[in-house]
């Protein structure tokens, strides 16, 4: 990088620490618990969405999804635009009944439609999960290209990503990730899509993006089929038809329907339709990112790109293909997308320590100033933690891989526990509490004896293996008195015409994309 190169990024830096801690300043008196974890409930549609994409694109896309796309192709991208759909359907079965129920955290939905057995199990384990999972592998992702772009020691690199994103988190919370994550998902756009244009055109020989697009088409047609055939090495990661009708639709539902850090930003909003239509345009958003984080991949392959493994893809088109000046721009880009993915894991983090853990194990007792602070203190502890795994990932071949396989063997579980939680009434707190402990045991099993079966297929009959032994437990107490449930009524996921509208254009431009590359 360049002289402008740094002073663009620089500046980028100082720009969300000042706007994040300015915006989302008190207006005097003590911050409470609600201010700090929830914004008050104050936030409107744009930044409801803006701040679920931030949170959800990071390194392990731009980085690791750039990696799976020049080992796989475009195929990858079945990640983002099915989510599409999937946050249409959150939005409209999941938003209902969390707000109209009051719930703030997943362990409360679960202790109040099971109990604090089932609370207590999940919340430490989403807190693990977070911590050595989650802000572990941004954090080696980020330190990773830090160190292939400006020759920074990976430790620096992970430590400085970690200071960073904890500058403008700390103080104030989630109003602040979701006022600043509006300008990160600029800057991760519009240097994301600047970045494929410039790979793409000189790709094709500087002859303009859709003509350089058909030379690459033409040069590797391979990297462009949605559906993986059975001979492709890539049919493990996505098996054919069933990459978009299986399991990636119970790994979806997990993530953005029953996940602290994507659907904290939707408790956030000022009321259920502010919420569903912050989803829905974060679904559009969805359309876009394969185009930032698929595409430059499959540029690297056409350029035959000088890599030890796939997750080099990224960081090789930064060095090599873009040009100084924007180069800075682009780089901002991507940290602007770890930073955020780190403040809304962690804000999240400290959200279920502090308010499921804390309060009512530790201090029932607390004030709304001790709240906050615990929130600040689980912060930095969540962290501290987080650097020192993310130090001892330096083995990973392709993490997006990593992350999704790893969560491919909780997912399955939680999805039944929530989905059943909602919609049967007769699952049981003791069935529930069973599901938890056998999900990771039962997805352990079918992946040691199948191993040859896809993991999406794998997620897929660990999902309904775990379901039925929920319901086998809860079918002896079918007509036990004083089941707990949720509270119901008549309309409840009925819609606004804004957001149907809007999710039908989704479907239409989805159906397209899937006939051309089919």
């Amino acid at each position: 990088m360049g002289q402008t190169d740094t002073i663009i990024f620089i500046l980028y830096g100082i720009l969300i620490i000042i706007i994040g801690n300015w915006l989302a300043r008190s207006k005097g008196g003590e911050r409470s618990s609600q201010d700090y974890f929830f914004a008050n409930k104050t936030l409107p549609w744009y930044l409801v969405g803006s701040s679920v994409i931030a949170a959800n694109i990071s390194a392990e896309q731009f980085i690791g999804m750039s990696g799976s796309g020049y080992a796989i192709g475009l195929a990858i991208a079945t990640y983002e635009w099915i989510a599409a759909l999937i946050l249409i359907v959150v939005a409209k079965y999941f938003l209902p009944v969390f707000i109209k129920n009051e719930i703030f955290t997943m362990p409360q939905f679960l202790a109040l439609r099971y109990d604090n057995r089932v609370k207590s199990l999940l919340a430490v384990f989403w807190l693990g999960l977070f911590v050595f999972v989650n802000l572990s592998s941004i954090l080696y992702l980020g330190a990773l290209t830090l160190k292939l772009v400006f020759g920074i020691r990976m430790i620096y690199g992970i430590a400085g990503l970690a200071l960073f994103s904890l500058l403008y988190t700390l103080l104030n919370g989630l109003k602040a990730i979701a006022k600043t994550d509006i300008i990160q998902v600029f800057f991760l756009l519009a240097g994301g899509l600047v970045t494929t244009y410039i790979a793409v055109n000189k790709a094709g020989g500087d002859i303009g993006f859709l003509k350089g697009f058909i030379v690459i088409y033409d040069q590797i047609p391979e990297k462009f089929h949605m559906i993986i055939h059975r001979s492709d090495p890539g049919y493990t990661y996505l098996p054919g038809i069933r990459a978009i009708l299986g399991g990636i639709w119970i790994a979806g539902i997990y993530y953005f329907g029953a996940n602290q850090y994507i659907i904290q930003k939707a408790f956030g909003a000022k009321n259920l339709q502010e919420a569903q239509n912050g989803m829905v345009f974060a679904g559009f958003l969805k359309l876009i990112l394969p185009f930032v984080v698929v595409i430059p991949g499959i540029v690297a392959f056409a350029l035959h790109a000088d890599i030890a493994k796939p997750d080099e893809a990224y960081p090789w088109l930064l060095q090599h293909i873009i040009p100084s000046g924007v180069k800075g721009l682009i780089f901002a880009a991507l940290i602007a997308a770890i930073v955020s993915s780190l403040s809304a894991i962690i804000n999240s983090t400290s959200t279920i320590f502090t308010l499921d853990i804390y309060r009512p194990w530790i201090n029932r007792e607390a004030s709304e100033k001790k709240l906050v602070a615990m929130g600040r203190i689980s912060s930095i502890a969540a962290m501290a933690v987080a650097v020192f795994v993310a130090a001892g990932l330096g083995n990973l071949e392709q993490a997006f891989q990593f992350i999704q396989e790893y969560t491919g063997m909780v997912s399955p579980g939680i999805t039944a526990i929530f989905v059943l939680g909602m919609y049967w009434r007769k699952t049981t707190a003791t069935a529930a509490l069973w599901g938890t402990l056998l999900s990771i045991p039962v997805s352990a099993l079918i992946k040691y004896f199948f191993s040859g079966i896809p993991f999406l297929d794998q997620m897929l009959i660990s999902f309904f293996i775990t379901a039925l032994i929920i319901i086998s437990i809860s079918l002896p107490d079918i007509n036990k008195i004083g089941q707990k449930t949720l509270y119901t009524e008549p309309g409840m996921f009925k819609t606004g015409r804004t957001f149907n509208i809007l999710s039908v254009i989704i479907m239409v431009i989805l159906a397209c994309i899937y006939l051309t590359f089919f």
